[in-house]
Formats: C-alpha cells, structure tokens, sequence
C-alpha cells in the first residue's frame, strides 16, 4: 500500500514520517511507498486542492496496492478555538469532510485522528468507543463534527480517538513542565484531570498497526496504558530532570481556569483497539521513561 500523512510537520505526523522512513529501509510487504504533507504543501480547507493531492496520490497507489490516508492535520489550539470558532471548524470539521470526500472518490481509506474532548470528561471508567459524545469546549464539538463527517462519507474509514499526546516536535505539556521547573522554585499543576499521557512515537507505531491489520472500519480508541493526572505526570516530569518532585504541588481545575473546559476524566478504553487484535500501547510511565531516555534534549525544550 501507499500511505498519504496529512499533517506531517506536527508532533504526531513527524513522528509517523520517521516511521515509516525506517520501515522503507526494511523488507516490509505491506507498505510500499508513502508521502508527508505538511500544511503548507496541503490545506484541508481547500477542497479542490484536496482533491486534486489525493488523486495525484492514488494514481501511484494502483499499482502499490492502494492508498492509506493518515490525517493528523487538526487545529489543535484548545483555547483559541473559544475566540475563532470558524476558524477551528475549518480545519477540524470541513477539512476533514473534505479529505474524506475526497478518498471517497479516490477508493482510498482514511485513518482520522480525534481526540478524549468528544466527551464531557464526567464518566468514572473508561469511555468506550460506542458512549455517546458531549463535548464542552469548541475544539471537541469540531473534532467530533470532523468525526461524523468521516463516518458518512468515506466508507473505509477509521476514526481513531487519542488523549494527552506529547513528542519531540512542537510545544506539549513535558516541555512546557520542563521549562517552568528550570524557572521556578515550586509548581502549581492539576490533580483533579486524569488521562493517559501518550508519547506519539508510540501512537505511530500503533497507527502503523492499524493500517496493516486493516480491521473493520469505525470508531477506535488508541492511547497509553494507565492513567495519571496532570499533577502526576508533572512529578514524572520533573523526577526526569533530576529535581525533587516535591517541588510539584496539586492544585484545582477551578483555581486554574483556562476559556475552555477541560473533560475531568479522559481516560479512554482499549477494548475496540484489543478486540480487532491489534497491539496495546506500552503504559504511559513506561512510554515517558523510554521517550525521555532516548530524546531527553529535546523534551528539555
């Protein structure tokens, strides 16, 4: 198959480029070519420049054994979404029903990736694929519009649901600890969100799963193993760079507001990604452990 990345300067996108590079130089049947775009070279809120990349796309992929569409491209700004809406929607919700259109037409499958936000965050176990979304900021209603365009318009299309990802490229949470624990004495950081921190080297490497396993299409849930809370991460974080994680202390939801709300729980099941027998994830410890072991300078920041 020939494998398409939308979004391919992000965090997650980069990191699937440098997968699949790796895999180009190793005997791998299934993936036979691939390309990254980034936004510059490709702008989902332009449908007929969508259309015209991924048919350019397909018409190697005839003999590649067809064409696999990754879209990590989102607009990812939470909180800029309260004060540009349009803006958010353009991207999140008709870029993507563009991008699925378009491969519709094309015969190709589509991987979009969405996020924890669809839901309200006030469940106690973790949300299944099939509960039924509420989101409460502007971000999570375009992600989940971008969802259910997906779903209608491409037939073999896969909605993969993600939470709390951090990597090598771009600003994130580990970074952004990292800095202020240079800078300050004592840390103030959520106790009352839980979620799965999720490197995206390993979020990657599961897509990659997906995409050759090629299981039935729908609704999947692919983060970490294991939960935290911000304020158990950051201790994590911190512990990393050699500081006492003592100097981390817990702190509210309501004595930290931000313009959009934030789910309180984010904890997302596996059990649709283990039932089409694909790989778990690693724990989300374990993936900070390796993540900082082998790119400690970069998430430094």
């Amino acid at each position: 198959m020939r494998i398409l990345v939308t979004g391919a300067g992000g965090q997650l996108g980069s990191d699937l480029c440098r997968l699949l590079d790796a895999q180009s130089q190793v005997d791998n049947p299934r993936v036979r070519a691939w390309c990254g775009l980034a936004r510059s070279e490709l702008d989902l809120a332009d449908a007929a420049q969508v259309r015209a990349v991924i048919a350019d796309q397909a018409r190697p992929a005839k003999i590649q054994g067809g064409l696999v569409v990754i879209n990590t491209a989102a607009w990812t700004n939470v909180d800029g979404a309260e004060s540009d809406e349009a803006g958010a929607y353009a991207v999140n919700a008709t870029g993507a029903a563009h991008l699925a259109a378009a491969c519709a037409q094309a015969g190709a499958a589509l991987v979009h990736l969405s996020t924890d936000y669809v839901f309200d965050g006030d469940a106690t176990k973790p949300y299944e694929t099939d509960d039924p979304p509420a989101p409460v900021s502007v971000y999570g209603r375009t992600k989940l519009a971008g969802e259910e365009a997906v779903l209608a318009l491409c037939p073999e299309s896969y909605v993969v649901r993600t939470a709390w990802v951090y990597g090598r490229t771009g600003g994130n949470f580990v970074k952004t600890i990292a800095r202020l624990a240079r800078e300050r004495d004592e840390l103030a950081v959520v106790a009352d969100q839980h979620g799965s921190p999720t490197w995206s080297a390993d979020l990657a490497a599961g897509l990659l799963d997906l995409v050759t396993a090629r299981p039935a299409p729908g609704v999947y849930h692919c983060t970490a193993s294991g939960e935290t809370t911000w304020y158990g991460f950051a201790r994590a974080i911190v512990a990393a760079l050699g500081q006492d994680p003592a100097k981390v202390r817990p702190t509210t939801t309501d004595e930290f507001p931000r313009p959009a709300r934030r789910p309180a729980y984010s904890v997302l099941s596996a059990r649709s990604w283990l039932d089409a027998g694909l790989r778990p994830l690693r724990s989300w410890d374990d993936g900070f452990a390796a993540a900082f072991a082998e790119f400690g300078a970069e998430l430094r920041g």
